[in-house]
């Protein structure tokens, strides 16, 4: 198996990643949002945009 990061051989330690540092950056990217699990649902696209536009309506 190879990291998915890099595509060094894997480390039992880090697995399926090569280190730590593949492993964080991963991590970073599903923090960032770069990678996104697509939904099933037709309106969450729109129930979003108007949660959105509710909470910038809202006084803090």
């Amino acid at each position: 198996m190879t990291c998915p990061i890099c595509e060094k051989d894997a480390d039992e330690k880090y697995r399926p990643f090569c280190s730590k540092r593949c492993a964080d950056i991963d991590l970073g990217k599903w923090l960032t949002g770069s990678y996104a699990v697509p939904s099933q649902r037709e309106d969450d696209g729109e129930d979003l945009l108007r949660e959105l536009d509710e909470s910038t309506q809202k006084p803090h």
